[in-house]
C-alpha cells in the first residue's frame, strides 16, 4: 500500500478520473446474466463501494466514467473469436443496446455530468473504445478501477491504462471476480505489479481531506 502522501498525490481530483467497468443490471444487478459474479459483487461489498465511491466523486469534483458492455440484437459486429464470446450469445439474459441490461446498477448513481462510454466488441473498455481520447481531454493522469470482474475486464482496464501512461489506481474492496479466492490472488500476483493497490476507504479519506486521512 502507498503512504498517504502518495495516494494524495496521485489522485489529485483535478487529474484524476473514477472509472466504473460493466457495473451494469445485467452484470451485477438482481436479474444478471452472471448470478454468480453478481452474488459475489454484492456479497463482498465490491458493488456497495463502488457506490460510495461514485457518491463522493460527485461530491468533489471528481470525473466519473461509466463503461457499459452491450451489443446489438442481431451480434452485428461483435466478437466471436473466444468461448467467453460464444458463451455470452447463449446467456438467458443480454446485453442488448438500450435495454435495461445496460443501465448502471444499483446503489450506484449516475449524475448528469458523468460519462457513460458503451462498447459493443472486446474484453477491455479502453481498447478500440473513445476512453483514451477522453481521458486526454478530460487532463486525466490517474484512472481509479472499479467494477468488474477481476477474471477479465478489470486486469484487460489495468493493462491498457498503464500501456497508454497512466496511473493506475485500483481499490482491491471495489472489484469482485469468481470464485471469491480469485480476485485477491489477481491483485497480489499480477496487478500490483502494475497498479497502485489500495481501498475504498484510503482513497475517499484523499477526496474527503486530511481530516479523514488519519485511517491511513
Amino acid at each position: 500500500m502507498p503512504s498517504y502522501e502518495q495516494l494524495v498525490q496521485q489522485l489529485d481530483p483535478a487529474g484524476t478520473v473514477l472509472l466504473t467497468v460493466e457495473c451494469q443490471q445485467g452484470v451485477v444487478g438482481r436479474d444478471s446474466a452472471l448470478p454468480e459474479l453478481a452474488a459475489q459483487a454484492r456479497s463482498s461489498g465490491a458493488l456497495e463501494n463502488v457506490g460510495r465511491l461514485v457518491a463522493v466523486a460527485h461530491e468533489t469534483g471528481v470525473q466519473v466514467m461509466h463503461a457499459v458492455a452491450e451489443r446489438r440484437p442481431d451480434g452485428r459486429g461483435a466478437n466471436h473469436n473466444a468461448r467467453l464470446f460464444r458463451a455470452a450469445a447463449r446467456l438467458p439474459v443480454q446485453q442488448h443496446s438500450g435495454s435495461k441490461a445496460v443501465r448502471i446498477a444499483e446503489p450506484i448513481e449516475v449524475a448528469d455530468e458523468d460519462i457513460v462510454v458503451r462498447r459493443m466488441h472486446g474484453l477491455s473498455p479502453i481498447a478500440g473504445t473513445d476512453v483514451d481520447a477522453l481521458l486526454r481531454n478530460l487532463g486525466c493522469r490517474t484512472l481509479v478501477i472499479t467494477g468488474v470482474s477481476a477474471n477479465v475486464a478489470i486486469p484487460n482496464t489495468v493493462f491498457d491504462a498503464v500501456n497508454l501512461g497512466y496511473t493506475a489506481v485500483v481499490p482491491a474492496d471495489a472489484i469482485a471476480g469468481v470464485p471469491p479466492e480469485y480476485t485477491p490472488a489477481m491483485i497480489r500476483n499480477t496487478l500490483a505489479l502494475v497498479a497502485t493497490i489500495t481501498a475504498t476507504d484510503d482513497v475517499l479519506a484523499c477526496w474527503k481531506g486530511p481530516r479523514r486521512a488519519a485511517r491511513s
